[in-house]
């Protein structure tokens, strides 16, 4: 099923369309694309396009199923896809690279989204949408029963984050790829509250997996999402076969030059556009900071400036008070030196 280098650059050279194509890349993207198309390194699968040809829960949903159970530990049944792009929270689409939103079968809602670079303030980012999704829940929820509708019906919404390169927030746990959370009180009262969440990074996961031995069937989807280095791969596939069919519907989409150079293509702008809307982020933070602490610097100053004004004041009542005893003793003196 694999092709050559060679053939694959002779086909691209004789293709008027897609030779400037592939001129206008990097060499280190040109490289890339040689690579995972010869065979020479595995197909990066946190490209959208690739991600959504392998794990499209409409065509093949048993994969994101049986992902999702292994995530939430629980069997789960995806029975309907639900749009996305309606509750999409403003501009969250700059840096975002997958997202898909499914309702499983108890009727709780999945949000499964993958960051080539992470958002800056994850947590708040991540509460706000998830709080989108339960509002979502809701209205549905609302119509459907009309006049009977109760909150016991609301059922957990689940948002799941796969970071390529995660926020600086990991990396104070450089040993833990999963982080699990829900919201709970402090004295131990049980309430279920609905909105509960998953993030991994996969840039922790690589490091902390490296040259170590695939443990279990959820590190085995991990190790398919992020490596790609053959040896790996070879590893994969022999301790899980089911995954062999998915490396092979890659390789048959890469003999198709024409669309996999479109796809890939289009990852290239999008990742180029998330380096620079994430710079602008950071940019903006920096900013941001600056201007609060000119701020903070304003307002010491104004502080002093009225500390100032108040000694000035003091010293003028004291100037008053020494002038008044001054006029006192020359009456006195006076007094007593008729």
């Amino acid at each position: 099923m694999l092709r050559t280098r060679s053939e694959i650059l002779k086909e691209v050279s004789d293709n008027p369309k897609l030779s400037p194509l592939f001129s206008s890349w990097k060499p280190s993207q040109q490289e890339e694309f040689l690579d995972f198309c010869s065979g020479a390194r595995g197909v990066k699968m946190l490209y959208d396009s690739f991600f959504k040809e392998i794990m499209n829960p409409e065509y093949v949903p048993k994969r994101l199923e049986e992902l999702l159970s292994l995530l939430l530990e629980e069997q789960v049944i995806i029975v309907q896809v639900l749009p996305n792009d309606s509750v999409r929270i403003a501009d969250e689409s700059t840096l975002l690279i997958t997202d898909i939103v499914v309702q499983l079968e108890d009727g709780s809602i999945a949000n499964v989204e993958i960051q080539k670079i992470g958002y800056m303030f994850p947590g708040q980012r991540c509460a706000c949408y998830s709080a989108d999704l339960l509002l979502r829940q809701y209205k549905r929820v609302r119509d459907k029963s009309e006049k009977h509708f109760s909150y016991k019906d609301m059922k957990s919404v689940y948002t799941i984050v796969l970071y390529e390169k995660s926020p600086e927030e990991f990396k104070a746990y450089p040993d833990i790829y999963l982080h699990r959370s829900k919201q709970m009180t402090d004295s131990g009262l049980e309430l279920e509250l609905l909105q509960k969440y998953l993030f991994i990074p996969l840039d922790i996961f690589r490091k902390k997996q490296h040259n170590k031995p695939i443990r279990n069937k959820l590190d085995a989807w991990l190790t398919f999402f992020y490596m790609d280095e053959p040896e790996t791969i070879i590893q994969l596939i022999t301790e899980y076969p089911d995954f062999k069919p998915m490396y092979e519907e890659i390789y048959e989409l890469c003999q198709n030059t024409e669309k996999v150079m479109g796809m890939f293509s289009k990852e290239l702008q999008e990742l180029d556009r998330n380096t620079v809307q994430y710079m602008i982020d950071v940019m903006q933070d920096t900013i941001n900071e600056k201007d609060i602490a000119l701020q903070e610097k304003d307002i010491a100053l104004q502080e002093k400036d009225v500390a100032l004004q108040k000694n000035a004041v003091a010293l003028q009542e004291k100037e008053i008070e020494l002038q008044t005893l001054r006029e006192q003793l020359a009456k006195l003196q006076e007094q007593n030196n008729p």
